[in-house]
Order: structure tokens, then C-alpha cells, then sequence
């Protein structure tokens, strides 16, 4: 989620104020934050949204690594009931500093997510995470998908075909 207009979950910090070398950061998603979060993403409901993340490296290029978790309702795409069901998303992601990328082939190449205006946003990044950790095609626990079989319908042309056998 890399847009300047911050979600309905925003922890925005100063990367200049994180701990040099280690440190760690959690958000908790608030009732209101949580319900704006399923609007959203279209589900029912997401209750207990923790974001816990390690920090490590420099100003310049950090490793953030943790987990999301959280209790969301879905629907169900086979039987369409609400149904509960908790996310536990591993997170590992590497910010850079964009000012070092500036005006390098670097810029275009596979690299890690920008740290921006020296701040990075663990909310969106948990948001980002918990969105990565929803089933997109949820299943109420015990409720498998059954293809439709067709049924024994005689072929409308099963007739003029054995008559077509029939004469050769």
C-alpha cells in the first residue's frame, strides 16, 4: 500500500526516532479503525487486529519482520453464512531510503518498499498484511465445494444420431 493518503488504520512513525540496530513497534487496531477495515475489504466484521513487528538495520534500509493477526467474520463462498475465522500473517518486508534510489537504474528494478519522507506507516502495513492474509474464496470449517454434476439429460441430438448409426 505505497499511496499518500493514509487508510482508516494509520501509525505513522519517524524512522530517525525508531531505536538504532533493533527495535519494535505494535498497533492495535480501535473498533472504529477495525470496522472501517471491513468495509474496505468487504467482509463482515474484524475484531482483534494486532499488528506486533521487529525492526532491524539502519536509517537507511530496515528489515521489519512480525506477524498480523486478527478475527474476522467472512461469508462463505460456498453456503453464503457468516462464519469467524482468525488471520495469522507473517510479515517480512525491507524499506530502503528513496533518496539513496534517486536517479539510479535503481529505481526501476526490483527493490525493496521505500521509506518515504524518512517515516514508514505500520498501520497500513498491517492493514496491508491482514488484507494479504484473507482467504479469497472462504469456506465455512467442514464445508467443501461440490461441483455441479450434470445430470443423465438424453442429448437432444442422441436420437438423430443413432438413426444417422442406424442407416450405415
Amino acid at each position: 500500500m505505497h499511496t499518500d493518503k493514509a487508510g482508516p488504520l494509520s501509525r505513522v512513525v519517524n524512522v530517525d526516532r525508531l531505536p538504532q540496530g533493533r527495535g519494535s513497534v505494535t498497533v492495535e487496531a480501535s473498533p472504529a479503525e477495525a470496522e472501517a477495515l471491513a468495509r474496505d475489504f468487504k467482509i463482515p466484521a474484524i475484531r482483534d487486529l494486532v499488528g506486533r513487528f521487529d525492526i532491524a538495520g539502519s536509517l537507511n534500509r530496515l528489515r521489519v519482520t512480525g506477524t498480523v493477526e486478527a478475527q474476522v467474520t467472512q461469508v462463505c463462498s460456498v453456503t453464503l453464512e457468516p462464519f469467524e475465522s482468525k488471520v495469522s500473517e507473517p510479515v517480512e518486508v525491507e524499506f530502503t531510503d528513496t533518496d539513496q534510489l534517486a536517479g539510479t537504474d535503481a529505481e526501476d528494478a526490483d527493490v525493496p518498499d521505500p521509506i518515504v519522507g524518512g517515516r514508514l506507516d505500520f498501520g497500513a502495513l498491517t492493514a496491508e498484511f491482514l488484507a494479504l492474509g484473507l482467504d479469497p474464496y472462504p469456506r465455512k470449517p467442514g464445508v467443501s465445494f461440490e461441483p455441479v454434476q450434470a445430470g443423465e439429460d438424453p442429448n437432444p441430438f442422441a436420437a438423430l444420431q443413432q438413426l444417422r448409426d442406424e442407416k450405415r
